[in-house]
């Protein structure tokens, strides 16, 4: 159980690094950077949680599916998490994918606005989960 608290922890650190690089790629005025960097923190986040219980997929879409049925649907973390997924996916593909992709920079510091709640929330369930030394 140790080493899936560290590997939560340094996947908890991962996601962070990633939402400080987000800021200052907004600032750099790479907005498509900016929106990469969001979602890969709300992506290392969940698997943080997921490492709590030694599960990993080797997809994207899999740790998602994960999260949202074990998580989300179950609300053991707010519900509107799984819209900010959603949409954080979908501008990452779009941005990732498409050369003539554009976002704003508003669009992207509400992306980073929302990044910074599904992290809160995360941090949240899991000094809960710590605390208890329980899982769902």
């Amino acid at each position: 159980m140790q080493h899936n608290k560290e590997l939560s922890q340094y996947r908890l650190e991962q996601a962070e690094r990633c939402l400080k690089s987000a800021k200052t790629l907004l600032l750099d005025e790479d907005f498509k950077g900016s929106a990469n960097r969001c979602y890969y923190c709300v992506f290392h986040s969940m698997r943080s949680v997921l490492a709590l219980e030694n599960i990993d997929f080797k997809s994207h879409s899999a740790v998602i599916a994960h999260f949202r049925k074990g998580y989300i649907k179950t609300k053991y973390v707010d519900v509107l998490l799984s819209e900010i997924l959603a949409d954080l996916s979908q501008i990452r593909t779009g941005s990732d994918y498409n050369d003539y992709y554009i976002i704003s920079k508003e669009d992207v510091e509400e992306q980073i606005e929302s990044t910074e709640y599904f992290l809160e929330q995360i941090k949240k369930y899991l000094k809960n989960i710590n605390n208890q030394d329980a899982l769902p």
